[in-house]
């Protein structure tokens, strides 16, 4: 028999239970457990976590196949973008997170797999600041507030006596890496995840969520598109 993968609620019924939170996310077993305790919630259903998995590392697998790499490998480690789209175009709209995968002991990898540190360590940083700003939020309170991740980088280029980022030596891009994610810790309460399938899960909640941002909401209204993208 095959493995049950979506579970079904409404009127007063439910195929799943408050009990049931590994295969059915807290959500999805609050909302069963709601149906069968008589509260008047919509009926519905949810697709298990597993299948969810299932789904979201076989494709993993497929690229690491195609690319010849492995996803957080320290040896050979493949690297990924996670992208937003929607039926109609909205350039600029929703966030994107570049180098997903990288961690200390996967940079040391690359470092020894390019010879080229200071490229390393760049693309680390900025992976760092935008899964920082994307994923775990900690962006500037409003308007006028400079942006955290910018303002750590200017006093580390005060510091070392230089102008453009480019400028800024591997120890300082490794200072960066340190700096931010302290900043992360700080501000958010929340650790910058090492593991590249944590990562991975954030970016990609946090890219669906993004739909929903403000910039996005504002350039739907200005197009005059309904919340699917679509005129």
């Amino acid at each position: 028999m095959s493995q049950k993968r979506v579970y079904l609620f409404g009127n007063g019924k439910a195929e799943g239970n408050a009990k049931m939170r590994e295969e059915l996310g807290g959500k999805g077993a609050n909302l069963a457990e709601m149906n069968l305790i008589g509260v008047p919630v919509p009926p519905g259903f949810t697709i298990t976590t597993d299948c969810c998995n299932e789904y979201v590392m076989a494709a993993v697998k497929h690229i690491e196949v195609l690319m010849n790499s492995k996803f957080g490998d320290k040896e050979n480690p493949l690297l990924v973008s996670v992208r937003s789209g929607a039926r109609a175009s909205m350039p600029g709209m929703m966030d994107t997170i570049l180098n997903l995968g990288l961690n200390d002991e996967v940079a040391e990898g690359m470092v020894k797999k390019t010879n080229n540190p200071h490229f390393v360590y760049d693309s680390y940083r900025r992976f760092v600041q935008m899964y920082g700003d994307v994923v775990l939020e900690m962006k500037p309170v409003n308007k006028t507030d400079i942006d955290p991740f910018e303002e750590i980088i200017e006093k580390v280029k005060k510091e070392s006596g230089v102008v453009l980022d480019k400028d800024l030596s591997v120890d300082d891009l490794k200072k960066l890496v340190v700096l931010f994610k302290a900043a992360i810790k700080e501000r958010t309460g929340k650790d910058f995840p090492n593991d590249p399938i944590e990562q991975l899960w954030g970016a990609i909640c946090a890219v669906f969520r993004s739909w929903m941002n403000e910039r996005a909401i504002l350039y739907r209204k200005m197009e005059g598109r309904d919340g699917n993208g679509i005129r």
